[in-house]
């Protein structure tokens, strides 16, 4: 069966433009095997919902990238990466997120915007903006990084989510200062900001300071009670073991805990009048001892 020669003449469409009959037809580059592990991790993560197998395969993608040249597949790189993020996340192991990055890009200064940004976003609704504090700071810090569109944006999710929350005001205002991506309407809110979260962080040390005052005092009036109490029995014992007691041996015990307790010298001249008053209460003391008890008279 021959072809028709109209339909031969009619140049064929394919990738690159228009193409002639007589030339080759250029077929699409063929998936790399990252790519084919990239779109497996993702499949697992999302319909299987398998995330331990969704980040092992992410590992195994990053195996492969070894090999390839650094430049050639660095949107499948940061791909991969979001999917174990998200995998860790899933599987709540989000503390192991930023090492686990970090094990992939070797140093923070290479980890892409999007990267970062859901490392910071992670940690800090986590409650735990230290964690990355180090990381962001070395990435805003790089001269290459400070050139992309994104760094705007990464400093701000900086300033709000981890300088500020941690209470690192002069690092905050070192960076609103020292970045030029800032306009100055920015600036002036972000310092307003920081303004603000200084004042908030005087006020609690003054509260903390009223606080931790008033538990001292509370304290010391609780020993002082205490003490009140203790001597209180000791001298309720002292009382009892007095009135069970002879009473010359009473005398003497009470002599003698007075010169303990007032510390004065018998033989002193001074000392006479408070030596005759104590004679006088011991004297009282034994006539209302050795007395007999009255009873009332019985009337017939």
């Amino acid at each position: 069966m021959r072809s028709d020669p109209a339909t031969s003449a009619v140049p064929l469409r394919g990738l690159g433009g228009l193409l002639r009959s007589s030339e080759p037809v250029r077929a699409a580059p063929a998936p790399s095997a990252a790519a084919l592990l990239l779109e497996e991790a993702a499949d697992l993560l999302v319909v299987h919902l398998d995330f331990r197998a969704a980040l092992r395969t992410c590992e195994r993608a990053w195996q492969g990238l070894a090999e390839e040249p650094a430049g050639a597949c660095l949107e499948v790189k940061c791909s991969l990466c979001v999917v174990g993020i998200q995998a860790l996340a899933e599987m709540d192991r989000w503390q192991e997120v930023l090492s686990w990055v970090l094990r992939c890009y070797q140093v923070p200064e290479k980890l892409p915007p999007k990267v970062l940004e859901l490392c910071v976003l992670l940690y800090s609704k986590m409650r735990e903006p230290g964690a990355v504090l180090d990381t962001v700071s070395a990435w805003l810090q790089d001269a290459d990084n400070q050139g992309l569109p994104e760094y705007r944006a990464l400093a701000e999710l900086h300033l709000q989510r981890v300088l500020l929350p941690l209470g690192c005001l002069s690092e905050a205002e070192e960076l609103v200062a020292g970045s030029a991506v800032f306009s100055e309407t920015q600036r002036l809110d972000a310092l307003q900001a920081i303004s603000t979260a200084r004042q908030q962080q005087k006020h609690a040390q003054s509260g903390s300071e009223e606080t931790q005052k008033l538990n001292q005092e509370g304290s010391s009036s609780h020993r002082f009670l205490s003490l009140l109490t203790l001597l209180r029995q000791l001298w309720d014992s002292a009382v009892r073991h007095f009135f069970s007691l002879p009473f010359r041996k009473s005398l003497l015990a009470a002599l003698l805990l007075c010169l303990l307790v007032v510390r004065f010298d018998p033989a002193s001249p001074a000392s006479l009048p408070f030596l005759y008053k104590l004679a006088q209460i011991f004297r009282r003391i034994r006539e209302a001892v050795a007395s007999p008890l009255r009873r009332p008279p019985i009337h017939d």
